[in-house]
This record gives structure tokens, sequence and C-alpha cells, in this order.
């Protein structure tokens, strides 16, 4: 009954407001989210207009040329003041209103925090999912690695950033995260969610920290573990495994009902923020 209750008022107040409520009891909207009894709610945890933040486009110089995307960083930064850079991958369906909204979030951790548009070679994220998801099939992957390769240079000469780099994506974007693992030696840190797994080869180029997360029922994915593991061992790469046994794969995206797992979602990003705290702050 309580849940009902709760999903109701949700329904009643609207997304925002609901989270406004909560985030008066919870101490903020951080909070918040993870106090929702819901799953799978569509619209966004962090406001777009949010005072703490502030969030503009802007372009940066890839290699198929300019790629858009979406800076947030918090807004109390004074004259002088500079945060360590986090790059956030998007999904398989390009840089939906979600992603962004994971942007924020990172950028409520005090992180000057960048959301490349992959798509951008090809005009742009396409409103409708579907369609983005087939131009992402489009794409040149060497290409397409390299333009993410340059968001670590953009951010770590970027004027509000400390020059440390970290890089976070999700599906699509944990297999790009990787990628951008093996190809960016000045990447100080990188997370990727339930990516597929760069080639054994290549690993030893890899120099970030890696904290990796794969969901338990996420087979085709997971064949690639043990030759991944195995490769970052020889290497003597600096990671870290986590595997999330009752969660499937895309567990954190929070607007997809039928595959968010609010419990392994909460972990993982706890586990990611301290990861990112301890590598790009220090």
């Amino acid at each position: 009954m309580e849940r009902e209750r709760n999903e109701s008022a949700g329904s009643r107040w609207g997304r925002r407001e609901f989270l406004r409520k909560v985030a008066a009891l919870a101490g903020g909207t951080a909070a918040a989210y993870w106090l929702l009894p819901f799953r799978g709610v569509k619209g966004d945890i962090v406001a777009k207009d949010d005072p703490r933040l502030q969030a503009e486009w802007v372009e940066y110089a890839g290699e198929t040329g300019k790629v858009r995307a979406y800076l947030a960083r918090p807004k109390d930064l004074k004259e002088g003041d500079k945060r360590p850079a986090v790059i956030v991958i998007h999904e398989n369906k390009g840089l939906q209103p979600h992603i962004q909204d994971v942007a924020r979030r990172m950028a409520l951790e005090g992180f000057l925090t960048l959301a490349p548009d992959g798509l951008s070679p090809l005009g742009g994220t396409p409103e409708d999912a579907g369609k983005a998801t087939s131009l992402i099939g489009k794409l040149e992957r060497e290409s397409t690695a390299k333009n993410f390769v340059a968001a670590v240079k953009y951010l770590k000469t970027h004027p509000l950033s400390t020059g440390k780099v970290g890089c976070t994506g999700f599906c699509w974007g944990g297999a790009m995260t990787n990628q951008v693992a093996v190809r960016a030696p000045d990447l100080v840190a990188a997370v990727p969610y339930y990516g597929s797994q760069p080639d054994a080869a290549d690993v030893p180029k890899i120099k970030a920290a890696m904290l990796i997360h794969y969901a338990g029922k996420d087979e085709r994915i997971n064949r690639g573990i043990p030759a991944f593991e195995e490769a970052l061992k020889k290497a003597k790469v600096d990671y870290k495994i986590h595997m999330y046994e009752k969660a499937e794969h895309a567990f954190n995206n929070d607007t997809s009902p039928e595959r968010y797992n609010k419990e392994a979602a909460e972990l993982a990003w706890k586990r990611t923020i301290e990861f990112f705290k301890e590598k790009l702050k220090n």
C-alpha cells in the first residue's frame, strides 16, 4: 500500500515536484534519488535548471570534426577553483536526456562533467531513440573511439579542470570507455558499465585504473570477462571487477523499467563516485 501511495503521489505532483518533496525529507536531491520506492521512472533525477549547477552545450575538436557535447559543473566555482573531470559516454541510443541527467548527477558530486554526442559526425542524436540506435551502427569504430579520446584532451586542458580526467559509460558507452582506456594514456580512471571488452592484445596499453561493472544476467557481454581479466592481470593494470548477480544488462538506466535494478544501480553508482573521488581528487 505504501508503494502504491507513493507512486500515486509521484503521478499527481509530477516527477520534479515529487523529487523536491522527497529531497526535503532526505537531505538533498542525490539522497532522494536513492530513496525513490519505484523502478523505471521517466524524467530527470536532477533538473535541467538545478540552481546548484551550470550546464551548457559545447563543441570540441574531434577526429571527424566538431563534436557536440553537454558540459555540466558545480555552479559555485570561484575564480581559480578547478575540478577533476569525468567523461560520460551514452548507450547505443545516443545522447538522450537520461545521459544528460547522469552528467548532471556526476557534476553534483563535484566533477567537471562532459557527455559527448557520439553521433555528431552523423548530424547528432535524433529525438527518436530507435533512429539513434540505427545510426550508431553506421559509425566508423576507429574514428568514433578517437572522438571520445579527444574529449580527454579537451577536459585535461579545460580552464576549470585540474587536468585529471576519468571516463565512464554504459552499454555501447561502456565498450567505448574501454577503448578510451586503451587509447588515452593520460586517462586516470575508467568505469565501464557492462561494456564489451577490448582485445586482449590492447590491454597492456591501459594506464588508467579500472573499476568494471557487469550484470549477472548478461551472458553475451560476460563471455568476454575471463580473457579480459587475464589480460588485466598480466599487464598489471590497477583494476577491480564487480558483478551484480541479479541484474540485467543496462541495469543503471532508470528510464527503462524492464532493465532497471535499483539495488544494483545504487551500489554501482556509490562505488563509481568513491572510485573517481579516490583516483581523481588525490
